[in-house]
């Protein structure tokens, strides 16, 4: 097996000091690198990560090794390596790493297929790439020698549901994505500040008096609403679930169809998880300078190829900057329609990523312990874990919360007892 495809080696002393950094930020994290230290649950087991290589994945990778885990590694997506990072895992901690920034898409899926000779026996996905390739064309591996795997994204889970309902789950996957500890605060907070610092790094515009049309109104999408309106935008909520649009309206934010918010947006942002969001019928409409950014995981939520189609020239003239120009219009996409927070910035703070990797290090720690009793089904985090993750969280931050007494759990526990 190849040991590892990265940048450059020499970038590992800045990638050693970004890794110790996210780690001061990652305290629940710690804690169980301590105990996987001492109790080293995973001795012997091989995980394959496709992940996004960033200082928090790193954090995670070491305390998955630390447990006794043979970990390799892959990117998730081909603009979220962080290349001096991934030469600091090979180089610092021994982990094999298989990520370059702006990898073509032979290289990435390249490196899946090296992650997966290793032959593992967990996965561990951001985006179902490894899961899909184990039912596609190594089909043999993925029937018989994984135990189970975990999903970390919306995306993801889509697809393995899918999976699912077709009878064509080779194996039980954990849907971390799916944890309260994960959704309420990864995809609210973390997606909402690390798209906005994304879109104002490639940019350097102002936010403030902008009209932002956010597509989508889950948890992504409303945690990007949230932060856009807290600098000083007008936002528009464009939604396909009425339940959804009513809530957006609900909670003060304009709501309209994207063909009536095309003609006036200033900044458009996708978060929904589907394909075309942003499509011909819309550039048709959108004013010169408009902005496209995708904060989804996959890069289909822009049609670019139709944009492309469209265009008479298209030039970069910014990093992560790329202008269409169209018959008298401009339309800047950043990021090559990819996610803009990992494509023009850092991702998520670690703070907020601390909760999503204990969740990856615990699931992937009960998938080992439990796999013979799991169905080839996707299962949510269980509720102990999830529970106990915010109970560190809260610990590490100094806070105590309430427990009931006797007497107020009898009182909830019973049926018959009136007014």
């Amino acid at each position: 097996m190849k040991k590892s495809d990265i940048k450059d080696i020499r970038l590992a002393p800045k990638g050693k000091k970004r890794i110790e950094w996210a780690d001061n930020q990652m305290p629940v994290l710690e804690l169980i690198r301590k105990r996987f230290s001492r109790e080293k649950p995973l001795r012997g087991v091989r995980i394959a990560c496709c992940l996004h290589v960033t200082t928090e994945t790193a954090v995670l990778a070491i305390a998955l090794t630390k447990g006794g885990a043979d970990v390799v590694l892959c990117a998730s997506n081909p603009l979220s390596t962080q290349d001096d990072v991934a030469a600091s895992l090979v180089r610092d901690y021994g982990i094999k790493t298989f990520a370059i920034r702006g990898e073509n898409r032979t290289q990435y899926y390249q490196h899946i297929n090296n992650v997966l000779d290793i032959h593992p026996h967990i996965t561990m996905d951001d985006g179902a790439d490894l899961v899909s390739t184990l039912h596609g064309k190594r089909k043999k591996q993925g029937s018989t020698e994984i135990l189970g795997g975990t999903e970390e994204t919306t995306t993801g889970v889509i697809r393995l549901k899918s999976l699912e309902k077709q009878n064509l789950l080779y194996f039980p996957i954990i849907a971390v994505n799916d944890a309260q500890t994960k959704h309420f605060f990864d995809n609210r907070f973390g997606t909402g500040q690390s798209t906005i610092d994304g879109i104002l790094r490639a940019t350097n515009i102002l936010l403030a008096g902008k009209i932002c049309v956010i597509a989508g109104y889950g948890w992504c999408s409303r945690g990007i609403a949230m932060r856009a309106r807290g600098m000083g935008a007008r936002v528009i909520i464009c939604e396909i679930n009425p339940v959804r649009a009513l809530e957006a309206l609900m909670d003060g934010f304009e709501v309209c169809s994207m063909n009536e918010a095309a003609r006036i947006g200033d900044v458009f942002i996708t978060a929904t998880g589907c394909n075309l969001v942003f499509r011909a019928e819309h550039f048709k409409k959108m004013k010169d300078g408009a902005i496209l950014a995708n904060s989804g995981h996959f890069n289909v939520e822009i049609d670019i190829a139709a944009l492309h189609k469209m265009s008479k020239k298209k030039r970069e003239v910014r990093e992560n900057v790329e202008e269409y120009t169209l018959p008298g219009r401009r339309i800047y996409v950043l990021g090559e329609g990819r996610l803009v927070n990992l494509a023009c910035a850092e991702g998520h703070p670690a703070i907020v990523m601390d909760m999503s990797f204990a969740n990856q290090a615990l699931s992937a720690e009960y998938i080992y312990r439990n796999h013979q009793a799991l169905e080839k089904r996707v299962y949510a985090v269980p509720e102990r874990l999830d529970g106990n993750i915010a109970l560190l969280k809260l610990r590490s931050m100094g806070i105590r919360i309430d427990r009931l007494i006797p007497a107020q759990k009898e009182y909830l526990e019973s049926w018959n007892v009136g007014t």
